[in-house]
C-alpha cells in the first residue's frame, strides 16, 4: 500500500510539473541559441554602420548579458514561480551580488569611462598597471593586450580608467632621442658633420620639426651629444635602431672614437 502511494505522488508529480519543468529546458535552449544569433546581428549592423570598434564590442558583450538575463527570466516564469516572488529573489540576490561584487561593478563603471572618454583605442599601444601591450579588446570588465612578446594581459578596467596610463599611439608623431659619446680629443665639428648627415639620409626623420644635435655634456669618460628628431610614430623604433647603428658603423670609419668607461689609477710609494 505504501508504495501504490508513493508510485501514485511521484506519478502526480511528474505530471504537474514535468510539462512546466520541460518548457522551461526549452525555452533555455531555444532562447540561449537565439541570444547567440542577435548578439551576432547586432554586432554586423555595428559593424556596417561604422561604430567605434570598442563600442562594438562593449555593447555586443552587453546586448548577450541582457538577452541571457530576459531568457533565464522566462524560463523561471514557464516552470511557475510566481513573477513577484521571482523578482523579489532577484532583488536579493543582486543586492548580495552587488555587495559581494563591487568591485566587478567597478570594472563595468571603469568600461563605460574608458569609452565615453576614450583615453585610448582599439589598436593603440599603452603602458598602464605596469604593462605594456597593444589594445586588442575593450570588454564590459576588462581590457586585452598583446604584447610585443605575444602575450595576452588581462587588465581590469577599473583600475585602468582611474590611474595614470601611457598612450604611444594617440598622437601622429614621436621625438626620438638619443645620447652619443665622442672621446676627449675627437674632432667635434666633424661629429656634427656626421650625425647631421645620418639624419638628413634617413627619409622617415621629419623635417618639420626641425632635428636638434647639441653637446649635452662633458662626461666622465666622453664628449656627450644629444640628438632629437621627430618621426611618425609607427616609424619610432625602427628609426631608434638603425641610427645606433649607423652611429656606431660611420663613426668608426670617420676617426670618431665612442669611448668606454675609464679610470686614471695613481699608485704613490709611501717613503719610510
Amino acid at each position: 500500500m505504501e508504495e501504490y502511494f508513493k508510485a501514485e505522488f511521484l506519478t502526480g508529480l511528474v505530471a504537474t510539473y514535468g510539462p512546466k519543468l520541460l518548457g522551461a529546458i526549452a525555452v533555455l535552449v531555444v532562447g540561449l541559441y537565439i541570444t547567440g544569433i542577435l548578439t551576432k546581428l547586432v554586432k554586423r549592423a555595428l559593424e556596417k554602420s561604422e561604430t567605434d570598434v570598442a563600442l562594438q564590442t562593449f555593447i555586443g558583450s552587453m546586448i548577450n548579458v541582457i538577452l541571457k538575463i530576459m531568457v533565464y527570466i522566462t524560463a523561471f516564469s514557464v516552470l511557475g514561480l510566481p513573477m513577484t516572488t521571482f523578482i523579489a529573489i532577484l532583488s536579493a540576490s543582486f543586492l548580495a551580488i552587488g555587495l559581494a561584487l563591487s568591485g566587478t561593478l567597478q570594472n563595468f563603471a571603469g568600461g563605460v569611462m574608458i569609452l565615453l572618454f576614450k583615453p585610448f583605442n582599439i589598436g593603440h599601444f599603452i603602458q598602464a598597471q605596469g604593462h605594456m601591450g597593444t589594445v586588442k579588446e575593450i570588454q564590459v570588465f576588462n581590457t586585452i593586450l598583446h604584447t610585443p612578446d605575444n602575450k595576452v594581459i588581462i587588465i581590469p578596467n577599473g583600475g585602468l580608467a582611474t590611474s595614470s596610463m601611457t598612450n604611444f599611439s594617440m598622437m601622429p608623431t614621436r621625438r626620438v632621442d638619443w645620447t652619443f659619446g665622442i672621446a676627449y680629443g675627437d674632432d667635434v665639428d666633424k661629429a656634427y658633420e656626421v650625425l647631421n648627415r645620418l639624419i638628413e639620409a634617413d627619409e622617415r626623420i621629419l623635417k618639420d620639426p626641425a632635428p636638434f644635435i647639441a653637446v649635452k655634456e662633458l662626461g666622465d669618460s666622453s664628449v656627450d651629444f644629444v640628438v632629437r628628431a621627430w618621426v611618425n610614430s609607427g616609424d619610432f623604433w625602427g628609426v631608434f635602431f638603425k641610427m645606433n647603428e649607423q652611429v656606431y658603423r660611420t663613426f668608426d670609419k670617420e676617426g670618431l672614437s665612442i669611448p668606454f668607461p675609464q679610470r686614471d689609477v695613481h699608485l704613490y710609494q709611501q717613503k719610510s
